[in-house]
Formats: structure tokens, C-alpha cells, sequence
């Protein structure tokens, strides 16, 4: 097993690691149902569904013989041109369950890429039209992707710093935490009456990586109102919160008005393949009807509409949207409510919250709420050791399992982390966090 490490070691070059000072990856041999497993036998819960992409389990039978079924009939073609029976009934079924205001679908690649599709297509929307638009509003803290139109809407910082001089001008606002709701607010009305705005970018109600913040659904409801009324394209981020996690089929659902761009990734495939999807109004698209060529969206990717992939998302919808798998989403909610109020006048625990199947809380620690807050180096290793796979947003503790996961797997995360706030008044005293 060392040696298989060590030609990790030698050769791979892994997301978000320091390439020294870090322990050695954890090998994964297999994976069933929310539990994977180290070629020595040794389980651990993915709490957090292998970083939000996996919904109905791994190594769920009825995916992977979708993948299998497609892969002998029709495995890849160029989508430029060419089209295929999984594409064309998974868009008829995205349309079918998306917000009715939807009307067209565009593949891509994976949540930064349907990302970049949906600014790219909300500037070229009013170029099109010969208007000039050149401002984006986005909200402080967001996590959009790690391409540059990505990175340009998302948080400035330490992840950003060496492109920042190659990013494009933004208008953030403040994150919307309660107190500062009304300064949010009109700063919003302020940029939008300035009729200089093309797009404002969000991820619906709760910000995933900035650490599952979540914000009120009425102001959210405001803004996109008022943005639509002054013809600022609403693009709703819905990577994350999209396939059931905020406990309806997509954040946009709980609200009472429609974004006009919608971006899709992580659980679109219940976690088996890699893909994205921009889908937009009609009216987006009808600035692109045209004969002249030069108003064509010229984008695309060599593996936009996969087949194999389309397969098993369509699989995936099957599953999705059985009674079952809403029951399930339904339990997991109670569930983490009632995990909630165990712990919610607990000392070490500030701001714990709920939505749909996502838990969350800060470990009240002296040092900021940023992802660089030394708790993350203790709390990974801590639950790993304990086998619960989390991923800790700094001193942010959250949940976001598969909607399979058991009462009694919850149960045991539940316990694991009461069994740490036992022991972190140590580390506290130890001045360890």
C-alpha cells in the first residue's frame, strides 16, 4: 500500500493541497452505499458526499448499469452538429422539474464551466442587442468555480490573489447576515437604478463554500424583483443547493420569484460522471436568433452532452424523484433538526442551522470564520481517525450527506461530533484553536 502512495506522491498533483506540510492522501479501495473503504478495511462515512456531488449513494447499481448500457451503444460524438436520444430527453426532463420561466438547455463540463457559460451568455445577451452592459454584481463570500469568469465573481482572497490583476471588475455586496440587511439592500437598488448592469450572480439562500452560510429568502426575492424590472439578467448559482439539498428539487423553489439563468452540476449525475448544464428563458435565447453568424454563442467543450453521462443522468432522475428519495430527504431534515437542538445552546457551538438535508454550525473558537482557521487542521484528522469523512469550511463543522444514509450512520456522526465538543475545551486550553 506504501508503494501505491508513494506513486501518488510522485506523480499526482491534488486540488486544494499544498504540495508539502500535508499528511499523505487516504487510498480508497471501494465504495458502497455512504461508506468507503481503505484497502484495509477500514470504513468511513462520506458525510459530506465526496464534496456534494454524490445523492443516492456509491457505487449504486442502477447508475452504473446506465453507464454500462450506454457505453456499448454509443459512447461520445461531437455535439456540435450531431445529437443523441439521452441528451434530448435528459433536457425535456431538466425543463420538466426546473422553474417554468426555463426553456433551453446548454451542456457543459462541471459547475465552473456552467458558470462561465451563464456570464458569457448574459453578456452576450445584451451585445446581441447592441446595449452596453458591463457590470456583474455578485455577493461577498461567494464560491462560484475556479475558472477566471468564476474566480472573478467569486470571494477576492488568498485563493485568488495571483489572478486578481487578470479578473474582471465586480460589484460585491456585503453578505446579507440579518443586522446589515437593509445597507445590503440599497447598495443592490443603488448599482441596479444605475441601468449599467448586466447580471447579478448568487447561490440561492445559502452560500455553500464560504461555509453554508444562508441568508434571508425574502431580500433574495427583492433583489431578483427589482434586478428583472430593470433588465439585469438573474443568474441563480444553484451548483450546490440544486437535486433536492435544500430539502425542495432546487433553491429556486422556495422562492417566489424565477432567476433567468440557471447553473447545474455536482448532484445532476448522482456523482457518477462529470457534468454541467446552463439553462436560460426564453428570452435569453431569442437575442440569438438570428441569421447574422456573429450573434452565434460560440462556446463549447469536447465532451458537452456526453452520452454516457446523459445516460446516467436521466438515471439519476429516476431516482431522484421517486417518493422514496423524497421521504428520504424529508428524514434526514428531522433528523439534523433535532441534531440542531441538541446542540444549539451548547457553549463551544454558535449559529447552528438547517436547510433541507444541509446541517451546519461554527465552533466558537478566538481566530476568525475564514477557511484558513487553524481548526480545520484539528478537526479533519480528528473525525477521519474516528471514520467520518468531513471537510470542515475552517472552524465551519457541516453536513451534506446522501440522501441513503441511515438514522443510525447519522446517528453516529451526531455522537462523533458530541464526543469532540466534549474534548475541545483541551485544545482550547492547550491554545491549540
Amino acid at each position: 500500500m506504501n508503494n501505491w502512495i508513494a506513486r501518488d506522491e510522485c506523480t499526482i498533483w491534488h486540488p486544494f493541497t499544498p504540495l508539502r506540510g500535508m499528511e499523505s492522501p487516504l487510498m480508497i479501495e471501494r465504495a458502497e452505499g455512504v461508506n468507503l473503504y481503505t484497502p484495509e478495511g477500514k470504513r468511513i462515512i462520506d458525510a459530506i458526499s465526496s464534496w456534494w456531488v454524490n445523492i443516492h449513494g456509491h457505487g449504486n447499481s442502477y447508475l452504473a448499469e446506465a453507464i454500462a448500457e450506454q457505453a456499448h451503444k454509443l459512447e461520445h460524438v461531437i455535439f456540435a452538429g450531431f445529437t443523441h436520444e439521452p441528451a434530448i430527453k435528459l433536457a425535456e426532463r431538466l425543463l420538466e422539474i426546473l422553474p417554468d420561466n426555463q426553456a433551453k438547455i446548454f451542456f457543459s463540463d462541471n459547475g465552473s464551466t456552467a458558470v462561465e457559460v451563464a456570464i458569457k451568455m448574459a453578456f452576450q445577451y445584451f451585445y446581441n442587442q447592441g446595449v452596453t452592459k458591463k457590470r456583474i454584481i455578485a455577493i461577498d463570500g461567494a464560491y462560484h468555480g475556479d475558472t477566471f469568469g468564476a474566480m472573478s465573481v467569486g470571494e477576492r482572497g488568498p485563493f485568488t490573489e495571483p489572478f486578481d490583476p487578470y479578473l474582471f471588475q465586480v460589484d460585491f455586496l456585503d453578505f446579507p447576515a440579518g443586522n446589515n440587511d437593509q445597507s445590503v439592500w440599497e447598495n443592490f437598488e443603488r448599482l441596479v437604478l444605475s441601468g449599467d448592469v448586466a447580471a447579478f450572480i448568487y447561490e440561492p439562500i445559502a452560500q455553500g463554500a464560504s461555509g453554508m452560510r444562508m441568508y434571508d429568502q425574502n431580500l433574495l426575492d427583492r433583489m431578483i424583483d427589482l434586478a428583472q424590472k430593470h433588465e439585469v439578467i438573474c443568474i441563480a448559482d444553484e451548483v450546490m443547493t440544486g437535486f433536492g439539498r435544500t430539502g425542495e428539487l432546487f433553491a429556486a423553489d422556495l422562492l417566489n420569484t424565477n432567476p433567468d439563468i440557471i447553473c447545474l452540476s455536482k448532484g445532476l449525475t448522482g456523482g457518477a460522471l462529470a457534468m454541467g448544464v446552463t439553462s436560460c428563458t426564453q428570452k435569453i435565447q431569442d437575442a440569438y436568433q438570428s441569421n447574422d453568424l456573429m450573434k452565434t454563442f460560440f462556446h463549447g467543450h469536447s465532451f458537452t452532452g456526453n452520452p454516457m453521462t446523459c445516460a446516467v443522468a436521466n438515471a439519476s432522475l429516476d431516482l431522484l424523484l421517486t417518493d422514496e428519495c423524497t421521504a428520504n430527504r424529508e428524514r434526514i431534515n428531522q433528523r439534523h433538526l433535532e441534531f440542531k437542538k441538541q446542540i444549539e445552546n451548547h457553549q463551544l457551538v454558535r449559529n447552528p442551522r438547517v436547510l433541507g438535508t444541509i446541517i451546519a454550525f461554527e465552533l466558537n473558537t478566538e481566530r476568525d470564520t475564514s477557511y484558513f482557521n487553524e481548526a480545520r487542521h484539528h478537526l479533519y484528522p480528528y473525525f477521519i481517525e474516528k471514520g467520518v469523512l468531513l471537510r470542515p469550511l475552517g472552524n465551519v463543522i457541516y453536513l451534506i450527506p446522501p440522501y441513503v444514509i441511515s438514522d443510525e450512520e447519522l446517528g453516529y456522526i451526531y455522537q462523533t461530533i458530541l464526543n469532540f465538543l466534549e474534548e475541545y475545551n483541551s485544545l482550547i486550553l492547550n491554545k491549540k484553536l
